[in-house]
């Protein structure tokens, strides 16, 4: 029997074929967390091969051009603190590794983290593989993992020094809260910083002290307090701040680097700013959340049960209204250095099974989505932090304190192409009704929020283009995160960075540093007596980013910059990866400001 005839190979012509290989973007201001530009930008391959003035570039045939004229084109967004596809409390969050990783593409976000949470006693390793078989297959984009110190034992040590040097992990995860479940004590924690410390890992810890709230939990319960306010009375602000506090000691004792995920409160806050300047900015980083920034706890008290449980999460929400504010200012003065999601969703019936016990409530919200808006809005258009600032918290910090960057969290030749272009002046509305999440409620229903992602480019492809949306599982890639990240090690090991001094200065963005030592930051309620800047119009790239700007830079009083010339023949042009490094670095020279100096490179 003769075998069937094959179909015909479709030829397509070769400017096609390169079409998704190749994108200009051209007459876009590119933000860096250190420097903005109005530039071009060239990618090929998923990579960005050059940043730069189109008068300098020629454009290669088969090449896509995007016109980003009055947008700003920005690093994607790098969420430090996912939970996709988590099993908690007895039930799994429903965002799994597609439905999650679709939803941050949507929002502007091109990278996660998530947690490897292993069972108590389980091996570290075959937890690891059971997250890597999980999101391999679903990942939309690039992803990497911390790991969660659940217990300790000379294996779990052991399993450690495999994860660091043959895994590609180099964050752990400690735990001081979730008594007979998580929590570790100081002994142990202790020995987790030693460790993480010897192999050149960056320790992590959620600060809360667990055995109050286990007494707290008990207490109300006997007392008849069953509804979600019961979670936020059980664990409140000094509750936090003391673990925090005790956490960076511990770490300072260990010499280990300390990263305090979700911090939730001023008193919190307050601690790790405080930890910041007893050790000289060294050792000590700090991460709020976009639901601490976008909304508050006063909704654990709503008339309707399953409003008030669908903001429950640990550290909860704080009741305080102008907690948002002062943690944006944190932020801002570069005592809190990242924002993540913590997403970690549940539907109406999953959060049900606290109804008669809010300690059952699963804990956690969305945010993955939401995150680069809601810091936008809350940060950039409330006048508190610039587009630079913007740029630094939500992806370059993670990318370094992590050891990702340059190759994440930069607009710059060799960096992947993972870029949004940002349209700071269109308003969307944030409601369940449209998000792309799996979950049923958002937090942030019927926020307004300045600033939406035109367009989403993931590893140089065009995932999201206005409303449409093109992903597919799997397209994203495990990411390694390599020990010894050098924007944390350095610092604990003397070594200065010949730019710290000015990030550290640019990242304070003219607001005045808090005075933190008036108060013992263990108060439920602190005054917030430190006036907000007076209001101005937010950053020099909003104010040089309208379609009909003359200006280039927000040092230069040049106009709008040539476009690259197009050359339809080249079809086959590329940029070599090996150019010499002096090459590289003149694509993408500040110009200096008449009759100024350089502002070097960014």
């Amino acid at each position: 029997m003769a075998s069937p005839t094959p179909a015909p190979v479709k030829k397509v012509p070769i400017h096609l074929q390169s079409a998704q290989n190749r994108l200009y973007i051209k007459r876009g201001h590119v933000v860096n967390h250190d420097g903005m530009q109005q530039a071009d930008v060239y990618i090929e391959d998923g990579t960005v091969r050059y940043v730069g003035s189109g008068a300098d570039f020629v454009v290669p045939g088969g090449c896509r051009t995007i016109d980003a004229t009055g947008k700003l084109v920005m690093p994607g967004g790098i969420d430090p603190h996912t939970h996709f596809q988590l099993e908690f409390g007895g039930t799994v969050s429903v965002d799994d590794f597609y439905k999650g990783t679709k939803a941050a593409v949507a929002g502007g976000t091109t990278t996660i983290l998530d947690f490897v949470l292993p069972k108590k006693g389980e091996s570290l390793l075959e937890a690891y593989d059971a997250w890597r078989a999980r999101a391999d297959p679903k990942v939309v984009c690039d992803y990497g993992l911390h790991v969660g110190i659940t217990w300790w034992s000379k294996s779990v040590r052991d399993e450690m020094r495999i994860l660091c040097q043959e895994r590609g992990v180099n964050s752990f995860k400690c735990f001081m809260a979730y008594k007979g479940l998580y929590q570790l004590n100081d002994s142990e924690l202790y020995e987790v910083f030693e460790t993480c410390k010897e192999l050149g890992a960056v320790a992590m810890v959620h600060a809360e002290n667990g055995d109050i709230i286990a007494k707290n939990v008990t207490k109300l319960l006997t007392e008849g307090v069953t509804g979600p306010e019961g979670h936020e009375l059980s664990r409140s602000e000094e509750v936090e701040a003391e673990a925090t506090n005790r956490a960076c000691v511990i770490a300072h004792q260990a010499h280990c680097p300390l990263y305090v995920v979700h911090v939730m409160s001023k008193s919190a806050g307050i601690e790790v700013a405080r930890a910041r300047r007893r050790y000289n900015g060294t050792g000590i980083f700090g991460e709020t959340l976009a639901a601490a920034l976008g909304t508050d706890g006063t909704h654990y008290h709503d008339k309707c049960w399953h409003h008030a449980a669908a903001h429950v999460l640990s550290p909860p929400l704080r009741p305080d209204p102008t907690t948002p504010e002062f943690l944006m200012k944190l932020l801002a003065q570069d005592d809190l250095q990242t924002t993540g999601s913590d997403n970690c969703t549940f539907n109406r019936n999953q959060k049900e099974l606290g109804l008669k016990d809010f300690s059952k409530i699963p804990n956690g919200v969305n945010g993955v989505e939401d995150r680069m808006s809601v810091v936008w809005e809350k940060g950039v258009q409330t006048g508190l932090i610039d587009p630079q600032r913007f740029v630094a918290i939500t992806s370059t910090n993670a990318a370094k304190i992590f050891n990702l960057y340059p190759r994440k969290g930069r607009i710059a030749p060799g960096s992947d192409a993972d870029l949004l272009i940002w349209d700071p002046k269109a308003v969307r509305t944030i409601s369940a009704s449209t998000h792309h999440q799996a979950c049923d409620f958002n937090i942030f229903e019927g926020m307004k929020c300045h600033g939406v992602p035109e367009f989403v480019i993931v590893r140089g492809r065009v995932c999201v283009e206005y409303d449409l949306i093109r992903v597919a599982e799997g397209q994203g890639s495990f990411l390694e995160t390599p020990v010894y990240p050098s924007f944390v090690y350095d610092a604990l090991n003397g070594v200065a960075r010949p730019e710290e001094g000015l990030e550290e200065k640019h990242a304070r963005n003219g607001i005045q540093g808090l005075e933190l030592n008036s108060k013992s930051g263990h108060e439920v309620d602190i005054p917030d007596t430190y006036a907000l800047p007076e209001k101005y119009i937010p950053g020099p790239a909003l104010s040089v980013i309208s379609g009909d700007s003359q200006l280039s830079t927000p040092h230069s009083a040049r106009g709008h910059r040539p476009d690259g010339q197009k050359n339809m023949q080249e079809s086959t042009f590329s940029i070599s990866e090996e150019l010499d490094k002096s090459e590289a670095r003149s694509c993408i020279r500040v110009r200096a400001p008449p009759g100024g100096k350089s502002s070097g490179f960014w």
